[in-house]
């Protein structure tokens, strides 16, 4: 079963998890100041979100984005790249009924609350800004696909709370 995303709605998924993203990024850039990868990233993907194509370089920005979480020798760090490269990856949800394709929803602010958590030992004030920052038409389409299958890690919990979260009806 095919869901229906409009390039708006990804667009307006794309920006707020790049600034979901972008809020763990100084953990990263602390650990690897000549770095630009994670940074590349969030920005390739907010250049989408602006309206701009959604083109390879976004993929590419991502892959580097992963390549760097791999080479850095610092768990915030490793978390604020992930983050980075969640971020990018939310260009490409694809419109399948799946619940894989929630991390692609949730993801750059999930990996944004584990890199604040780490380094500072709080992840809630970053769930907490995501949360509230969410715009509603993220929430329209999270709510459209199947429940997420986010593990039993930390990671997981912190997948479950923003899902959970996220799929209650806006405040107004």
């Amino acid at each position: 079963m095919e869901i229906a995303l409009s390039l708006d709605e990804l667009r307006q998924l794309s920006l707020w998890s790049a600034d979901c993203a972008e809020r763990a990024l100084p953990f990263y850039e602390a650990a690897a100041p000549d770095d630009r990868r994670p940074r590349d990233a969030i920005e390739v993907v907010r250049e989408f979100g602006a309206g701009g194509n959604r083109t390879k370089a976004i993929r590419t920005a991502a892959w580097a984005a992963l390549k760097a979480a791999g080479e850095v020798d610092d768990p915030a760090a490793e978390a604020a790249a992930r983050a980075a490269l969640a971020a990018a990856g939310s260009a490409y949800l694809h419109p399948l009924a799946a619940a894989t394709q929630v991390k692609h929803i949730v993801g750059a602010a999930q990996y944004a609350a584990y890199a604040h958590e780490l380094a500072t030992g709080d992840a809630e004030a970053t769930l907490s800004w995501a949360i509230e920052r969410v715009p509603p038409v993220v929430r329209e389409v999270l709510r459209r696909y199947p429940n997420g299958m986010p593990g039993r890690s930390r990671l997981g919990e912190l997948h479950r709370r923003l899902e959970t979260e996220l799929r209650r009806p806006s405040p107004s």
